[in-house]
């Protein structure tokens, strides 16, 4: 899969909905907006019950890897109110929380930073999923 083919993302049916409401609420937000519309547009849609343990989902808390310096950080992706960068708690409504989220263990992304970087990050574990 080359760097402009994104991989398959899956998303609950509640983190769809919830998501897709936030997007049509943001989507004047040059970018993010439309890149968060794109990537629900384009996922696999499954009830809570069938979403593996190995499936970034909102309030998960993972393991990437940024691919450009190599380095690794542990995040949880969360809604914009409860953000914070200090705690390592990123919003979905940031290019990297859109591009994380719905991504399975093992795949990687290409994503565009606020100031036009192309980055690309690969997701090397959940380690835990909300209840």
């Amino acid at each position: 899969m080359n760097q402009h083919t994104p991989p398959p993302i899956t998303l609950s049916e509640q983190d769809h909905a919830r998501l897709s409401n936030l997007a049509l609420a943001v989507e004047h937000q040059p970018g993010i907006g439309d890149f968060l519309m794109r990537e629900l547009t384009r996922a696999n849609v499954l009830p809570r019950a069938q979403i593996g343990a190995d499936i970034v989902t909102m309030h998960a808390e993972i393991q990437y890897r940024d691919n450009s310096t190599g380095e690794t950080h542990v995040a949880t992706l969360v809604y914009p109110g409860d953000q914070d960068i200090a705690a390592w708690k990123i919003s979905v409504l940031t290019p990297v929380g859109a591009a994380l989220i719905g991504l399975k263990v093992g795949q990687s992304i290409a994503w565009e930073t606020r100031s036009g970087e192309i980055k690309n990050l690969t997701v090397l574990k959940v380690i835990r999923q909300p209840a």
